[in-house]
């Protein structure tokens, strides 16, 4: 089977559809650096679209620092979560998002929450006290931040059409995603196995390679699944430097005026990053590019040469 865009939602379509009659505007004759241009554009715009929960909840974040009254009736909290609500709702509605995959991201939201819960409480780091819809330290909105990082991983594998060469067994990076879990409890009691479960990563997926296309019909582009992941969490990473300046949470060393979160939080985003990716394989079970996929890149390949 081909690229299944019957899986776009409606706007996704559009896009997709732009990108082809675009693509195919371009005269034959063209170079390689006017259709590297193309390329390079259409992917920036999925790209995009793919973080648009997470690039929501940020300018929520941002708004809520710069402009919300702090002695408005409605504590600042509360109304982040009843905004994120908002624009999950509105998504489903105007079918932005994508029903089928709603679970997975939502369970992800649940993970997340409860690893908030157990970290403010150990003092990882710590939210703002006020509010009434928290649960213990952790206002809800917090769990809409995971949300945001499952929902991406849903619209890459869609929107890219990603396939994979020697995807490892789902049974053996489910284990890994439960073992990565684990340590972010068990790490403040018994020591922390985060470097082993890294080297465990590296050495499931280094085999791996991932392929996508930009849009139906055109080139497949291969990159190794580990540069993914860690182009993934370092813009987590960035994510987060905003979040923690917003005030959304804090970290200890940030108690007394904002700094640079470490990077060691990197690699905790990378191997949380890790569960995201595994529930949504639940859904989007990995496949290999198969023949007409193949005959397809080279088909467009040659008409590149031409």
């Amino acid at each position: 089977m081909g690229h299944d865009h019957r899986g776009f939602t409606p706007l996704e379509e559009r896009l997709d559809t732009w990108a082809h009659r675009r693509s195919n505007a371009v005269p034959a004759e063209a170079g390689p650096l006017r259709r590297g241009l193309l390329e390079l554009g259409v992917f920036t715009a999925k790209q995009a679209w793919a973080c648009v929960f997470g690039a929501a909840m940020l300018v929520l974040l941002v708004l809520a620092r710069l402009v919300y009254p702090d002695d408005a009736l409605l504590r600042r909290s509360d109304a982040l979560v009843i905004a994120a609500v908002a624009v999950q709702a509105a998504m489903l509605v105007l079918r932005l998002e994508g029903g089928r995959e709603l679970w997975v991201i939502m369970l992800f939201h649940v993970v997340g929450t409860a690893m908030e819960v157990f970290k403010t409480h150990v003092g990882s780091w710590s939210y703002e006290t006020d509010g009434l819809l928290r649960i213990g330290g952790v206002p809800l909105y917090s769990g809409f931040m995971y949300a945001a990082v499952g929902s991406y991983m849903v619209r890459v594998m869609r929107l890219f059409d990603l396939r994979f060469l020697r995807y490892p067994p789902i049974w053996a990076t489910a284990l890994l995603a439960a073992a990565i879990y684990a340590n972010f409890f068990t790490h403040h009691y018994l020591p922390d196995a985060r470097w082993v479960l890294l080297l465990l990563v590296a050495w499931l997926y280094a085999p791996c390679v991932m392929t996508f296309r930009n849009r139906r019909g055109g080139a497949r582009f291969r990159m190794p699944i580990l540069l993914a992941f860690v182009g993934v969490a370092f813009f987590l990473w960035i994510a987060e430097n905003v979040g923690t300046w917003a005030g959304a949470w804090i970290y200890p060393h940030q108690a007394a005026g904002w700094q640079l979160v470490p990077l060691t939080k990197f690699i905790s985003w990378l191997l949380l990053m890790m569960i995201s990716v595994v529930l949504v394989t639940l859904v989007h079970r990995p496949r290999e590019p198969d023949a007409a996929s193949a005959r397809n890149e080279e088909g467009e390949r040659d008409r590149v040469r031409r």
